[in-house]
């Protein structure tokens, strides 16, 4: 076989494959996320999305965000404003670790990186999901900095657990 055949088999996308990689990968996204909703602030989501991003590249990132945003609405409820903060957020996010997964050589020795950028984007997720309630409800002066300071502890723990989960388990995922 010559080498042009060998890169177009290579390259080749099945779609069957993808499809179960997808379907699994939100579906688990989605049980870790309900298993851990009665404590405030725990979550393993971030660094599900960041280790499915950084593997499988922005594109496949951002169809499991939006799969992932949409149907998660079967299980938590319908809320516009939280599909809105959801799409904007997790395709970012995905973005973000799908574009480092393509620069990045060795991911052990920038590990660092990733954890310091997985903690910078857990508390932009709290800044924008208290804008996008902010503005869907048009809160007032008052009410947003009441939201603001009950929202501390929740991006505070978010936080921590994004630092721990990232430092332990990007790697093994």
């Amino acid at each position: 076989m010559n080498e042009g055949n060998l890169r177009k088999k290579q390259k080749k996308i099945h779609v069957g494959k993808e499809c179960a990689y997808l379907a699994v990968f939100v579906a688990l996204v989605i049980a870790a996320q309900f298993c851990l909703s009665a404590v405030a602030g725990v979550e393993v989501v971030t660094v599900l999305f960041a280790s499915y991003a950084f593997t499988f590249g922005k594109g496949r990132g951002m169809l499991a965000a939006t799969a992932f945003s949409f149907l998660r609405m079967l299980v938590f409820g319908f809320f516009p404003q939280v599909l809105v903060l959801y799409l904007l957020y997790y395709n970012a996010f995905a973005l973000l670790f799908g574009a480092l997964g393509e620069s990045v050589e060795e991911p052990l020795k920038r590990l660092w990186l990733f954890i310091l950028f997985a903690c910078i984007a857990t508390l932009l997720f709290s800044v924008l999901d208290l804008t996008v309630n902010a503005l869907w409800y048009a809160y007032s002066w008052g009410a947003l900095k009441v939201y603001a300071l009950a929202s501390l502890p929740v991006a505070a723990t978010q936080t921590v657990c994004a630092a721990v989960s990232v430092g332990g388990l990007f790697m093994p995922l």
